[in-house]
């Protein structure tokens, strides 16, 4: 393989160009979550970034964002559930969704953001997810998202480069 292949392959070691979603899908912090949820859905993503009026990324949601999940008690061994940084009660999950409308992308976003620049590599994009337990990395350039890398992309990678690989279209149906 030359060089020239290797850098269109989305091998690790090579460019992220072939392989990150152009352009990502971004939202503003005061978008609603329930308008975020219909937007990830329409869009096929299973993530959003959060940009300021400038254009720099401020966060990320992500669809586990929406999902339950056991979270520790401050100041003790227990674990109770939460869904969108909400405490679950007797109310249950319902009020928490039916609240979804009027609470926003700020609310519930990450700030803490694992990126990596335009001309890192996958080889380190996988250092990233696997380093950060992360599924979602955002592609900047100059602090502005201009991509995205998700584990999907990597299996789609992944199909195209195995033997016989058509970008992961064959075993369809059964």
């Amino acid at each position: 393989m030359t060089t020239s292949q290797a850098e269109g392959s989305g091998l690790p070691g090579t460019a992220l160009g072939p392989i990150m979603t152009r352009p990502p899908v971004t939202v503003p912090p005061d978008m609603s979550l329930a308008d975020a949820a219909e937007l990830m859905l329409d869009a096929g993503v299973g993530s959003l970034l959060v940009v300021d009026r400038a254009g720099d990324l401020v966060g990320i949601v992500t669809d586990s964002d929406f999902a339950a999940r056991r979270v520790g008690l401050p100041f003790s061994t227990l674990h109770r559930p939460q869904v969108l940084g909400e405490w679950l009660g007797e109310e249950g999950v319902e009020r928490v969704y039916r609240e979804a409308r009027r609470r926003t992308v700020g609310d519930v976003m990450s700030g803490r953001i694992y990126s990596v620049s335009v001309d890192e590599s996958v080889e380190r994009v996988l250092h990233v997810m696997l380093d950060c337990d992360i599924k979602h990395v955002p592609v900047v350039e100059d602090g502005k998202p201009v991509g995205m890398v998700a584990r999907h992309d990597l299996l789609k990678m992944l199909m195209r480069n195995l033997p016989g690989g058509d970008g992961g279209t064959t075993g369809k149906g059964a």
